[in-house]
């Protein structure tokens, strides 16, 4: 019944009836080169912001001005092991985790952890 479609595949197969007769690594070396890409396009980047932002909140200290990530501006009041008491507003504190922090604030706007590190240093 599918005797007409056997006959062109057999057609369409390596030159002389070779089975196999193409290099293994020339057949994974697009597969390889597609992996080398994304590794420099999207994982290392990704792993490179992952670090900065552990780092970030690694170096948490009491008096930071931050800014968590549900959007909440805040002071830290105090710290404990994954715990961070946060003041909001003037008799409002939150206790929430340093996860949730999403950036720390400078009064002229945002700053990264690397500015935080060079202007702790130079004091």
């Amino acid at each position: 019944m599918l005797s007409f479609l056997v006959e062109p595949a057999y057609a369409l197969g390596d030159a002389g009836g070779q089975a196999g007769g193409s290099n293994p690594i020339a057949q994974l070396l697009p597969f390889v080169l597609m992996f080398v890409v994304l590794y420099f396009l999207i994982l290392r980047p990704q792993i490179k912001k992952q670090k900065t932002q552990q780092k970030m909140v690694d170096e948490l200290a009491k008096g930071d001005k931050i800014v968590t990530s549900g959007g909440l501006h805040g002071v830290i009041t105090s710290l404990k092991d994954d715990i961070i008491v946060v003041k909001i507003a003037e008799n409002v504190r939150v206790e929430m985790s340093r996860a949730a922090v999403s950036r720390v604030r400078d009064d002229d706007g945002d700053k990264s952890s690397g500015d935080k590190n060079a202007d702790k240093s130079d004091s």
